[in-house]
């Protein structure tokens, strides 16, 4: 199974940012990544005077672009998909899925907390595998500083991503 990490925290602490440095230090050590963003909110990726949009403006329910090196699907969805849905949308190619947000969801979590935004980590302590902050808390889970994607991926590699290889290699 696909190691699943969801990186959580406020708005506006920089998940996102944390995430780049996060993505680009696992693949620069050889991993293939894949993300999930989850969204409260809805979202366009088209922009008027784009084919695709002008095929959802005539009432097209779904719409897929692909191109050579690239697919996407926008799909009109009475309810919000479940976390497996979108999951097996996405295949099993890759050796880790990182998710941003779904702080409710059920995958360890890597907390991001920055002082004079979040008065309270967003996270009960038992989902928690690391906090990612420029605080300290009375924790027993690994802190790392706001910039040390690198000692999350080691966490990372030496939790999820190695033992799943040593399995692959088992079998």
């Amino acid at each position: 199974m696909i190691p699943i990490v969801s990186i959580v925290g406020k708005s506006k602490v920089g998940k996102t940012t944390f995430m780049e440095k996060l993505i680009a230090e696992l693949r620069s050590r050889g991993f293939r990544v894949a993300v999930i963003k989850h969204s409260a909110h809805d979202f366009e990726i088209d922009h008027p005077g784009k084919d695709t949009y002008r095929h959802a403006q005539a009432g097209a329910e779904a719409i897929a672009i692909a191109s050579p090196h690239k697919v996407a699907l926008v799909k009109s969805l009475e309810k919000e998909p479940s976390i497996q849905v979108v999951l097996d949308m996405i295949g099993p190619e890759y050796d880790i899925i990182l998710t941003e947000g779904y702080k409710r969801g059920p995958f360890p979590k890597v907390e991001i907390y920055r002082k004079g935004i979040s008065d309270r980590l967003v996270s009960r302590e038992d989902d928690l595998i690391a906090i990612v902050t420029d605080n300290s808390f009375s924790i027993d889970k690994p802190h790392f500083d706001l910039e040390d994607a690198s000692g999350v991926a080691d966490l990372l590699e030496k939790r999820f991503l190695l033992a799943r290889k040593s399995y692959e290699r088992a079998l």
